[in-house]
């Protein structure tokens, strides 16, 4: 006689069986499941030391950067007063008063005309130059190619210090002293070794075939350069483009020696004598912060707006 020991059919309860098998369970939660989960690596990678300083450390300093330049625009809106009794508070009154004084009595209106025919002058003159040397240095092979790069490398790690005399001397020579023309040529002068190893660097990433498809259409090598290479090579010249307008807008050390006039002077030499007036004429700290804006602020504002590019070229021109 047969015994009904349960309502449910026996294959369903061997079914559930077969689900819930120690096998089944282990094969879910293994250790090595386990472990590729929560491996060492991930956690290395997550929690170096790198990262664990090093992110910190470059918030830091660019929230130092940017407080530093919010208190300098801040204190250049406040009078002498407020700059030392409240240096860490906002202004009560907006003094625009102090970018006046600064303009006209600092002489920063011209300084700042000349600033900008010498930083264009530069930029321009040291791109004409650097350009087509970098494109020669980058696809004509010769035994001579390697030299001449080593040759402008090593003008990358020549002080200023060092060649200011005899400078002086063979420009004084030339009646090129206290001129605008003048400090153009030695800023074009000096900017030349960087500019020329960089795009050399550059100009030797882009294909040579290209090149050679423009020879076959009957291009000469200037047109090949002017039409083909040279704006594929835009973000390289931006990059130095960039840089020559941030290294030499206030420039203070060559404009110093080679400036004698104060209507040719630049604005870091008006700030200077900005300086010196407050000697003799008592403090305007008010007038001495606008005009340290009117230096600082339009380079900052320039790397802001493009920096990501000066990023992209050096990326770009470092990568073969």
């Amino acid at each position: 006689m047969a015994v009904i020991t349960s309502g449910r059919p026996p294959g369903r309860l061997a079914r559930l069986r077969g689900r819930f098998t120690t096998s089944r369970l282990r094969g879910r939660f293994t250790t090595s499941r386990l472990r590729g989960r929560f491996t060492t690596s991930r956690l290395r990678g997550r929690f170096t030391t790198s990262r664990l300083f090093g992110v910190p450390l470059v918030w830091a300093v660019a929230g130092f950067n940017v407080f530093t330049g919010l208190w300098l625009l801040l204190s250049s809106l406040k009078s002498a007063g407020e700059i030392f009794s409240s240096p860490w508070n906002l202004p009560h009154t907006l003094h625009w008063d102090n970018y006046a004084r600064a303009w006209t009595g600092g002489l920063f209106g011209q300084a700042a005309l000349n600033t900008v025919v010498v930083v264009a002058g530069t930029a321009v003159g040291t791109l004409v130059l650097a350009a087509p040397a970098a494109y020669v240095l980058s696809r004509v092979t010769t035994r001579f190619n390697g030299g001449f790069i080593l040759f402008f490398a090593l003008g990358l790690g020549i002080p200023a210090q060092v060649v200011m005399l005899p400078l002086f001397v063979v420009m004084n020579k030339l009646f090129l002293v206290d001129s605008l023309f003048g400090l153009v040529v030695v800023y074009v002068a000096t900017s030349l070794p960087f500019a020329v190893f960089f795009l050399t660097g550059f100009f030797s990433t882009l294909p040579v075939e290209l090149e050679e498809a423009a020879a076959l259409d009957g291009a000469s090598s200037f047109r090949t350069f002017w039409q083909v290479m040279l704006p594929l090579a835009r973000g390289g010249l931006v990059t130095v483009l960039i840089l020559n307008i941030i290294q030499h807008w206030g420039e203070t050390v060559f404009a110093l020696v080679f400036i004698q006039n104060t209507d040719h002077q630049t604005l870091s030499l008006a700030l200077l004598g900005f300086l010196q007036q407050m000697q003799y004429n008592g403090a305007d700290w008010g007038g001495l912060f606008a005009g340290v804006a009117v230096v600082v602020l339009p380079v900052l504002a320039c790397y802001v707006w493009l920096g990501r590019r000066i990023i992209e070229g050096m990326t770009v021109g470092s990568v073969k």
